[in-house]
């Protein structure tokens, strides 16, 4: 039976990440802990001996910082690499740049979870579309907010068009994204339903390996150890 592999890796930890920030489509640092945590990432890879035809990230700089570093590390920084909006963070809207312990006291503990792990609960939105000109070049308008649904939604062609192909090629894939991006995905591969995907989180810097059939269906799918853990 024919296998190929895809290995999904959410970026190492962002400045944000660690003072409790909303981020969404904002650019963020990886702070030195995230920078480590990507070496690691790439020191395990390097050990499965995984060749990538292609490595896939956002238009976000942690996760294609994450990218670079990975690469590196497994000596693969030749291949190509496809930037696209359609696997950046999901848009929190107006929660973006604020604290998330004082979202909490403000608004309670359930609400919070609701906006952050649930499937169709859309956060508060904006007031007006802000411009970036990273998407005003592509003609993509930057959302008033999103739902993990709606993040799901403009993934999905991305992984239809670009990634599956490949895949069904033979082709191993590498994806850098993000929590809430890489969390849609896995409810799409998983086939995970919609009450139960507030249970599913992906940690900073841990990759997860999935080996499909010639029809890409799962065959496997593993946890891979990094030396940080």
């Amino acid at each position: 039976m024919k296998m190929v592999d895809l290995v999904i890796v959410r970026h190492g930890q962002s400045q944000a990440n660690r003072d409790n920030i909303f981020t969404g489509w904002t650019d963020v640092p990886l702070t030195p802990k995230g920078i480590e945590q990507g070496v690691a990432v790439g020191k395990a890879l390097k050990r499965t001996g995984i060749q990538f035809a292609d490595a896939n990230t956002s238009y976000m700089a942690r996760a294609i910082v994450t990218t670079n570093i990975i690469l590196g590390e497994i000596n693969q920084l030749y291949i190509p690499v496809h930037k696209t909006w359609r696997l950046n963070e999901r848009h929190y809207g107006a929660l973006s740049g604020s604290n998330k312990a004082v979202v909490k006291a403000e608004v309670g503990a359930d609400q919070l979870h609701r906006w952050r792990r649930g499937y169709t609960e859309v956060p508060p939105k904006l007031t007006h579309h802000q411009h970036d000109r990273r998407y005003d070049r592509l003609g993509v308008q930057m959302p008033l907010s999103e739902s993990l649904a709606m993040t799901q939604r403009r993934l999905l062609p991305f992984w239809q068009d670009q990634v599956a192909p490949r895949l069904l090629d033979g082709k191993n894939q590498l994806i850098v994204a993000h929590g809430s991006s890489l969390r849609a995905l896995i409810k799409y591969l998983d086939k995970i339903p919609d009450d139960e995907i507030d249970q599913v989180e992906v940690p900073n810097g841990k990759p997860i390996w999935y080996r499909f059939d010639e029809h890409l269906h799962v065959v496997k799918k593993t946890f891979i150890t990094t030396e940080d853990e």
